[in-house]
């Protein structure tokens, strides 16, 4: 039978759907440098995974190709077994050593890359529950993606909190699936002008761009997060929340057909305007495929 978590890491793993916080010692010891991966490979997983799980790896084992489905190629296949450091997100109790499956890009040498015993590692995952014999624990979990594990360092966790922190505060940026509408109007002065996008997110909450041209061609633009359009509201910043929702999640171009009623002259101008917008956002840069929904 596995063993569960001692009570006093035990209670924190069972704590509803919470994100735990870190601790002093944890804060004084974390470095200034920032972590490995990009903000958004952070993300696209923190964002989609329920589970989030510290955890150090006790034993790796190749499966051979005819036992890993739909490896892609380039991959090998490990069954992981790992003991949980900590439950960083996620509702439940978990089994103090678990098991998943990952798959991993091939070394240089075409050889399958090593797994180190006591590697420290971040799951994203989802439970499968009743797979720890005679209790009610979870000792086995379901990455969300076959890669969905990240080497753990301090200034990766700091990151996957603070993304972690800003999804659960009310009012946090929704998915942007797309340009629901929109439209381009010119102002009192030659050269002056206003557009206005509205988005389609995935919870269906509204999102707006807002692009305003002074006289002398300057733009500044806000982007609002709820139902009041404010072209006065700050712009993202970079690593933030509400910046992955944009740089990540708009399209690289404006489809100009979702601006109904707008003349010709006008739509090329709001193109110009969401063009200014894209740039000052700059590229969201992932060094890994992100997770398919579902």
């Amino acid at each position: 039978m596995r063993a569960l978590l001692p009570t006093a890491l035990a209670g924190i793993l069972l704590a509803t759907g919470g994100i735990q916080p870190v601790s002093a010692m944890q804060a004084a010891s974390a470095p200034a440098t920032a972590s490995v991966y990009s903000y958004a490979d952070i993300a696209d997983l923190a964002t989609a995974a329920p589970m989030t799980i510290h955890a150090q790896i006790r034993s790796a084992t190749v499966l051979k190709p005819d036992r890993a489905p739909g490896l892609a190629a380039g991959h090998a296949r490990f069954y992981v077994e790992a003991d949980v450091v900590g439950l960083i997100r996620g509702s439940g109790p978990l089994a103090a050593r678990i098991t998943y499956l990952v798959d991993l890009p091939l070394a240089a040498n075409g050889k399958a890359a090593k797994l180190k015993k006591k590697q420290p590692v971040l799951l994203f995952a989802r439970p499968v529950a009743g797979t720890a014999a005679g209790t009610n624990s979870t000792g086995s979990v379901r990455l969300i993606a076959p890669d969905a594990q990240l080497l753990w360092d301090p200034a990766t966790e700091a990151q996957l909190r603070a993304i972690l922190t800003e999804l659960v505060k009310p009012g946090a940026p929704p998915a942007i699936t797309g340009i629901a509408n929109g439209f381009h109007v010119p102002g009192t002065l030659p050269g002056e002008g206003e557009t206005q996008l509205f988005l389609d997110t995935k919870t269906g909450e509204p999102v707006s761009l807002t692009i305003l041209t002074a006289a002398d061609g300057s733009r500044r633009w806000a982007a609002a997060f709820g139902e009041i359009v404010d072209g006065s509201a700050a712009v993202p910043k970079r690593n933030t929340l509400a910046w992955y929702r944009l740089a990540c999640g708009l399209p690289k171009t404006l489809p100009l057909n979702k601006l109904a009623g707008t003349a010709p002259d006008d739509r090329r101008k709001a193109a110009a305007d969401y063009a200014v917008v894209l740039g000052a956002l700059g590229e969201c840069t992932r060094t890994r495929k992100p997770p398919v929904a579902g």
